[in-house]
């Protein structure tokens, strides 16, 4: 609206300097046209600087005054004409219609200013031109009638724009409330999507890969290195005497058991290795670029680790530990349920001879 205001007030500045041309035509090279000139840059003038004041300052809400200024200014500038020039008083008509046209046309959402504005330019020159250019009742009641058509006219043609303007913007008010609302509904539906996703990958206790993840994941992986031609390791993973704990210090604390070796598992391993619950007490790791020694370090230092984990109070009886199988793809397998039935027989092996290490399973032969 402050643009428009400001277009407005530079289109009707110009139209009222070119009537500068009729001037000269008239009076020619005179002490009146000079006068009529001043006028008229004085008029403009102001009006540029208060369409520079109005785009700088000029808020709807709490300057109004700034946007009527320069309609009363252009109103007065108008007017003055008349007692300096009574014998163009017909040209001055045509001046005034269109100068009362173009306010109620081009300047937007000002109505009651406008029309203010309006009148005290219709009842000012009507004013004049009978004092000063000595016209007849009949000339002034044809000028009268022509002003109140033409504010008439001005008045409900802006009425009918504002009105438009008004539904308008309500509705383009609607459309941007429908969007922020379509907005957050899609926002709530990828939150659910995210949420949902991460119920059907994630187990819900310790925040892994759940099984089925687990094992899509860790089969892409055993597919790219059997492309790439690179080694591939895997180690499932026994929490050492779970059902005791759940037994002497209830589920809370196993749940609470497996929840922090889950975390030393994923600390323990690089980014691109694959940590999942297998399922009860079973962890599974994939790794792949991955040889059998390299895993086997990153296992010894998995099961440290969980040794070392600071315990409650009152489970400050327990020494916690876990037993790790690990097995190495071969060249031609493509499949993960040898490996892991490689990997978990070691497992158990390992289960039998004591508990707490780490046992490899190489070339079908089972080491320590």
């Amino acid at each position: 609206m402050r643009l428009e205001s400001r277009l407005a007030l530079v289109l009707v500045a110009a139209i009222f300097s070119m009537f500068a041309i009729s001037d000269y035509y008239y009076l020619g090279p005179t002490r009146e046209f000079d006068l009529l000139v001043t006028l008229r840059a004085v008029v403009v003038s102001s009006c540029l600087v208060l369409a520079f004041a109005i785009g700088r300052w000029g808020s709807y809400a709490s300057k109004v005054w700034l946007h009527a200024l320069p309609l009363w200014v252009l109103s007065t500038g108008i007017i003055l004409i008349v007692p300096l020039r009574p014998e163009t008083l017909s040209t001055q008509v045509v001046a005034v219609v269109v100068a009362i046209m173009a306010f109620y046309l081009l300047i937007p959402n000002l109505l009651t200013v406008v029309t203010v504005a309006s009148l005290y330019l219709s009842i000012g020159f009507l004013t004049a031109a009978i004092v000063t250019a000595e016209i007849s009742p009949v000339v002034a009641l044809r000028m009268a009638l022509l002003l109140i058509m033409t504010n008439i006219v001005g008045f409900f043609a802006l009425l009918r724009i504002e009105s438009l303007q008004r539904i308008q913007f309500g509705l383009i008010h609607e459309e941007r409330h429908r969007n922020r609302q379509l907005l957050k509904e899609v926002a709530h539906r990828k939150m659910l999507e995210a949420q949902l996703r991460g119920l059907a990958e994630r187990d819900a206790l310790t925040g892994l890969n759940n099984r089925g993840h687990f094992m899509k994941w860790a089969h892409e992986l055993l597919q790219r290195s059997r492309v790439e031609g690179a080694p591939f390791s895997l180690f499932m993973l026994d929490v050492d005497h779970f059902k005791a704990i759940n037994d002497t210090w209830g589920h809370s604390h196993g749940d609470w058991a497996l929840s922090e070796i889950a975390r030393v598992c994923q600390q323990s391993v690089r980014p691109q290795d694959v940590v999942g619950r297998f399922g009860g007490e079973e962890f599974i790791v994939a790794l792949p670029n991955t040889r059998l020694d390299d895993a086997r370090i990153v296992a010894e230092r998995l099961r440290k680790k969980v040794a070392e984990l600071m315990l409650r109070d009152e489970m400050c009886d327990l020494n916690l530990s876990v037993t790790i199988g690990i097995a190495e793809a071969h060249a031609e397998e493509t499949e993960l349920e040898p490996l892991i039935k490689r990997a978990d027989k070691v497992l158990y092996v390992g289960k039998n001879e004591g508990r707490n290490r780490v046992v490899v399973c190489c070339e079908g032969i089972e080491e320590r």
